[in-house]
């Protein structure tokens, strides 16, 4: 299946904290099919909790998406909302 979808890499940060290190990734995925629509994804690894994960709407949606998710883990901004997909 993942053979048939084209990633779309956006932004990729680790965090390191004190239990390990934290992975933060943002990208597009969308069926290798020509003119198929791009969904945006970001996920977080490496925190306590199951991993957690964002749905964008837009590109620019996630690439800011990416920077609050970095900011709520950092303590420097609340959890951020998704946008509606």
């Amino acid at each position: 299946m993942i053979d048939q979808m084209t990633l779309y890499p956006i932004a990729d940060d680790v965090l390191f904290a004190p239990g390990g290190k934290v992975v933060v990734r943002t990208y597009g995925v969308a069926p290798a099919a020509s003119g198929a629509s791009v969904a945006y994804r970001t996920w977080v690894t490496g925190i306590r909790d199951q991993p957690r994960s964002w749905h964008w709407g837009h590109f620019e949606d996630a690439a800011s998406g990416h920077r609050r998710v970095l900011e709520w883990l950092t303590g420097r901004g609340p959890q951020p909302t998704q946008a509606p997909a």
